[in-house]
């Protein structure tokens, strides 16, 4: 199977207290993640799980390059992406989306939903012309349960459910090979979120896209017969210390699952 994806030994440190004056000197410095390496084949669902606060919506806004590690290395299709800048970077992002956990936050408010998946579009896609963009945005947002009625509303007339679509929509508008989902469905109920994860699952089949999840350890989705799964049980059930070529260390509770792999995770001793 092809290697779409190559994380190796990738690190964020943070800075708390201290002053403005400081410049990154004074304070305390919390690891938010540690040596964290592995690899996402084309077209599989990987998920990186743990408890709050242990470094997983980090560790997938560095995969997107939404915010900078401190080391390390990460490779699309062979690119090294640490390396890229300005217009390459920007081009390189179009095949990259994230689905953020807040839909809520995530989707601005002063705009309308038109607006906000056709956003996307008008950065990397600018010489569309308006009929063309129109049928895009009409047709993703059919895909994902909305009608073409929806793009003159603003995000605080629809339900989480229905905001986090919006997300998925503004997130699949560009084709992308790989979405990063941090915790999609922990702010909706529960009935809701399955439905979403339904949808995504739909979504993965009909678009041959590859998944990166992170997940809270109450909700470990994992792959059988092509689909995600129910619940199956906590990290620690995971075998923390098998190792696949692979040292992670987000926090000593935090596991990485993927389809037909038991665990690619190193937990510090404690």
């Amino acid at each position: 199977m092809e290697t779409l994806l190559i994380v190796r030994g990738l690190e964020k440190t943070y800075r708390r207290g201290g002053d403005v004056f400081s410049q990154g000197t004074g304070g305390a410095h919390f690891t938010a993640v540690d040596d964290v390496s592995f690899s996402v084949n084309r077209g599989e669902v990987f998920a990186v799980v743990g408890e709050s606060g242990c470094g997983k919506t980090t560790l997938a806004r560095m995969l997107l390059r939404l915010i900078e590690p401190d080391g390390g290395e990460i490779r699309f299709e062979g690119r090294n992406l640490l390396a890229l800048r300005g217009e390459e970077l920007r081009s390189q992002r179009r095949q990259m989306q994230m689905v953020f956990q807040d839909p809520f936050a995530s989707l601005n408010p002063r705009m309308r939903v038109g607006e906000i998946v056709a956003e996307p579009l008008a950065i990397h896609e600018p010489g569309l012309s308006g009929p063309e963009r129109q049928a895009r945005m009409t047709a993703i947002l059919g895909r994902v349960g909305l009608n073409e009625d929806a793009m003159r509303r603003y995000p605080h007339e629809f339900s989480g459910g229905q905001r986090q679509r919006i997300g998925i929509a503004r997130a699949l508008i560009l084709q992308p090979k790989l979405i990063v989902a941090d915790e999609p469905v922990s702010a909706l109920d529960v009935s809701v979120g399955a439905q979403v994860l339904l949808l995504l699952q739909d979504l993965q089949r009909e678009f041959a896209l590859t998944y990166i999840f992170s997940i809270s350890r109450n909700c470990v989705p994992t792959k059988r017969n092509a689909g995600l799964s129910k619940p199956c049980g906590a990290p620690q059930s995971l075998n923390p210390k098998s190792v696949q070529n692979n040292a992670a260390r987000l926090h000593p509770r935090t596991a990485f699952r993927r389809p037909g792999v038991t665990a690619s995770v190193t937990f510090p001793e404690s």
